[in-house]
């Protein structure tokens, strides 16, 4: 079922990237109509949102924003054993999100000198939550937590209406806003809730957030582009990655479930095997192919794992698989290895990493205490995912007493003047006028 792809010899990094598997996903041929979208949104406020719902998501919203009853209805409605999973999930992302909070720290580059480094969070962000195929109230918890451990005090939530749920976002959804405490909820998606968040909507009192983040489409991701230069946003993050990189040693039928539940979300997917191994190779194809048959999303799931995005990838040894790894920057990585921190040691870029037969990557997307938006489309190489330090500015504190001021006077004074700025070096001469230190 799995395309294969001989990398035995490695050509050389540039070459490599060009080789391995990735989805005909171009966000630069989304950008204009994205900001078609937000332009109209910036023209029309509420009322260009409103049609955009109606076009693309079938239904017209009577509000907007979602009223506060609706959102304490979903939470009574929810199911327990959901409720108990979510709660669950939100405990485990708080306590890893919370260690993700740097402490302050200072430094004394001489006596009397001291810089201090403190991590100070937005006042305000504006969390995306993807309808389409599937409902994450996951993603819910994965951006609010995040933000909340922060200490971000303003947060609003936008996921698409829902034409079975009478122009509101999905109830799961709004379950989980309202478990969150949070109670700015918008029934708006797409490029246009993005442009929505980064521009403001005065109608409906939707002021502009300082952040935007959240996974999406092509078009969320074309849209984050477009407001770039307005707000901070998070990864572009496209349709999801898996790549296992496993050795003779490894269960076929784990890795097989692992690719499968990855493809899953969309045709776009990509799952891809990496191993020196061609007998384990051939097994997980005929595994594959059979849980691919047998699942729920069957069809999804055939067109993600037949896809030019996925594939089982045949290399030399270990070190050749890490190598594979790195140029391709996946999303998610798994390692089931004889010796997985072995192969750990030697991986640089990757969204989040996944050793062992027991830790695979569905169990990030709910309750590992991990985040699981993450970067995707090679973007691991620069940009990490989502956290707290998302919505974190590092601001420095600088105290000098008189003795210390003195100490770089004229180093000051020198440099000021080699620049042309003499201003600069009389600042500090003004502090000893009064007299010499």
């Amino acid at each position: 079922m799995l395309r294969r792809l001989d990398l035995t010899t490695l050509p050389d990094e540039h070459e490599l990237r060009a080789l391995l598997p990735r989805p005909a996903v171009d966000v630069d041929r989304a950008l204009p109509a994205a900001q078609e979208l937000i332009a109209d949104v910036r023209e029309r406020g509420a009322e260009a949102l409103a049609a955009q719902a109606e076009r693309f998501d079938g239904v017209r919203p009577a509000e907007l924003r979602v009223p506060a009853a609706a959102l304490q209805e979903a939470l009574a409605a929810l199911d327990p054993a959901v409720r108990a999973a979510l709660e669950t999930a939100i405990e485990r992302v708080r306590i890893g999100s919370a260690a993700q909070v740097p402490p302050p720290t200072a430094v004394e580059p001489a006596p009397g000198a001291a810089v201090e480094l403190r991590w100070q969070p937005v006042d305000r962000v504006g969390l995306y939550v993807p309808g389409g195929k599937a409902v994450y109230p996951s993603s819910v918890v994965m951006n609010v937590v995040a933000a909340q451990a922060a200490g971000v005090r303003s947060i609003a939530v936008a996921s698409p209406a829902q034409a079975e749920h009478d122009g509101l976002p999905h109830p799961t959804i709004l379950a989980a806003c309202a478990l969150l405490g949070v109670d700015e909820v918008y029934a708006m998606g797409g490029a246009g809730a993005v442009g929505a968040f980064a521009h403001g909507v005065p109608g409906i009192g939707l002021a502009p957030v300082d952040v935007v983040t959240g996974p999406g489409n092509v078009f969320v991701a074309a849209a984050k582009r477009a407001v770039a230069g307005s707000v901070r946003v998070d990864s572009e993050a496209g349709p999801t990655e898996i790549l296992v990189i496993a050795d003779g040693t490894a269960d076929a039928e784990l890795i097989a479930a692992d690719l499968v539940s990855q493809a899953e979300h969309d045709e776009l997917a990509s799952a891809v095997l990496v191993t020196d191994d061609a007998a384990l190779a051939d097994r997980v194809d005929e595994a594959v192919a059979r849980r691919a048959a047998a699942t729920a999303a069957s069809a999804r799931v055939g067109a993600s794992l037949a896809g030019e995005q996925s594939a089982i990838v045949l290399v030399a040894d270990l070190d050749a698989a890490a190598r594979v790894s790195d140029a391709y920057a996946p999303e998610h990585l798994e390692i089931m290895t004889a010796d997985d921190d072995a192969v750990l040691a030697r991986i640089r870029h990757a969204g989040a990493i996944f050793l062992g037969a027991h830790t695979p990557v569905s169990l990030g997307d709910y309750a590992a205490g991990s985040n699981h938006v993450l970067p995707t489309g090679g973007q691991a190489r620069r940009v990490a995912g989502l956290g707290a330090a998302t919505f974190l500015r590092p601001q420095q504190v600088v105290r000098y007493d008189r003795a210390a001021l003195a100490a770089v006077r004229a180093d000051v004074v020198a440099l000021a003047a080699a620049e042309g700025l003499p201003a600069h070096g009389e600042a500090i001469e003004a502090r000893f006028e009064a007299g010499e230190a």
